[in-house]
Parts: C-alpha cells; sequence; structure tokens
C-alpha cells in the first residue's frame, strides 16, 4: 500500500530530523593576560543550526579538568534561558595557565520521535594564558571525543580530527554527525540535508572534518547503549553521543 504525505507533513518531518546537541559554550576558548580571568560558560541541549531550544534539566555531572585533577562545578550553575529553553550558565576563574576542559554529563533525554533515550557527554577545551599544555586531554568519559587536532587555535578551513571512544575503547566506523552553532542566525543551508553533515570514522575511530566557516562547531559521535533504559515499562534503547564543542577563527582575523 502507497503512503501519501502532504508538504507540511513532509515539512515537519524535516525539522524534526535534524540534530540535536548537547552544547557548552564558553565566552572565550583562548584566554589571555588581557582578557581579564573570567569566562562566561552556557549550557544547552539545542539544535544549533536552526537556533532551536530543547529543555535541559540540572546536569547529574559538571566539571573542569586541569592538571591531572578534576573539580565538581556542578553546585556553581546558575538557571537562564537558552534559545527560550531552559539551559545553565556560570562564571569560571582561570587561576593557572594550560588547558581547561568542561565537561557536562547531561540526564538522560527522552525522545519520543525517535522513541530512545539520548545521552550526550559533552565537552570543550579552554587554553589559558598562552598555554596549551593538555590539549589531547582524555577524560575517561562513558564515550567521548579525543582530539587529534589542537581543540582551539584553529583556522577556518582546517583539518579537525578526533577519535572516538566508548567505555575507553576505539569505535571503529562510528557515525560522527556534524553542525555549525549559528549564533546569529545569518547562515542558510541550501538543502535540509546540510543542516547536519555525516561522517564515518575509520577502523581505528579516527575521522576527519574539515571546516568550511569560523565560529563554534560541534562534533557527535553516536553510539547505543548495550543496556536499554525503561520508558512506561518497555525497553527502549539508548543513544550516548559523544559530543565535543571546537571554535575556528576567521583567517586573518586578530
Amino acid at each position: 500500500m502507497k503512503t501519501f504525505l502532504t508538504a507540511a507533513t513532509i515539512a515537519t518531518l524535516a525539522s524534526t530530523a535534524s540534530a540535536h546537541y548537547g552544547m557548552i559554550i564558553p565566552s572565550d576558548n583562548m584566554v589571555s593576560q588581557e582578557d581579564g580571568r573570567s569566562i562566561d560558560l552556557t549550557l544547552s541541549f539545542s539544535h544549533p543550526f536552526e537556533g532551536i531550544g530543547m529543555v535541559l534539566d540540572r546536569p547529574e555531572a559538571f566539571t573542569l579538568t586541569h592538571g591531572g585533577e578534576t573539580t565538581n562545578l556542578l553546585d556553581s550553575l546558575e538557571e537562564t534561558q537558552v534559545m527560550d529553553h531552559a539551559g545553565f550558565s556560570t562564571e569560571y576563574r582561570l587561576e593557572r595557565p594550560g588547558t581547561h576542559v568542561f565537561a557536562m554529563t547531561p540526564q538522560p533525554y527522552w525522545e519520543p520521535e525517535e522513541d530512545a533515550f539520548i545521552t550526550h557527554f559533552t565537552k570543550t577545551y579552554v587554553a589559558a594564558y598562552g598555554d596549551d599544555e593538555g590539549w589531547d586531554m582524555e577524560l575517561g568519559l562513558k564515550t567521548e571525543i579525543v582530539p587529534l587536532s589542537k581543540p582551539f587555535a584553529l583556522w577556518e578551513g582546517n583539518l579537525f580530527q578526533g577519535i572516538v571512544k566508548l567505555d575507553g575503547e576505539a569505535v571503529p566506523y562510528a557515525e560522527v554527525e556534524v553542525e555549525y552553532y549559528d549564533e546569529n542566525g545569518t547562515a542558510a543551508a541550501p538543502s535540509d540535508l546540510m543542516i547536519t553533515q555525516t561522517i564515518k570514522a575509520d577502523a581505528d575511530g579516527v575521522f576527519s572534518y574539515a571546516v568550511p566557516t569560523a565560529g563554534w562547531w560541534g562534533f557527535a559521535a553516536l553510539n547505543t547503549a548495550e543496556e536499554p533504559m525503561q520508558h512506561e515499562g518497555e525497553d527502549k534503547a539508548h543513544e550516548l553521543g559523544a559530543v565535543i564543542w571546537v571554535h575556528f577563527e576567521a583567517w586573518g582575523a586578530e
């Protein structure tokens, strides 16, 4: 039997097919002495290209890792609105040089459109005072993207590489979704297929992507947990996302 879809239905399906991302966006990812010692961070769960927000419940964990030490920052989070939906913000004072890795473990999110739970283990890297030591730091999250390219000090057009890990092991041929954060609402895609681009890692779990323009780019490596989660008495799939946010600078910018 053939199924006919109206234009409105097709548009709805297209809009709901775009990817959601856990997001940690700092006000600056390369902090110099002249910039001051504090940065603001915004946490959300959103469709970054389209600027469509979703509700982010208070995360299960929010941490900073620097110099091999991890600090719990969960109590520092304050409720805010991000893309007209519930999110969180905080201010952090950078006391020491080196790479600072901010990481969020959210509560599992039930997505009825996908009939599954989603948990995005999300992180971003901030360099302080001209010191990039620790840029390839691995946190040991349930799943994460470990950068093989420095996750800051990148020009637009640079190739970004990372290795996808799950339970500490590389994931061969992992699927990675890539999306631009259109902060100013000025970007346009010639097709809905261009909003979220999908690539695959190689046999060693390594992926590569050449970024076409400056700004924040999110990379989300998706896997399914071995153990399902319960929803209304039924077993449901649990998507585990390893998300990293990386900023690329405009060529020649000061």
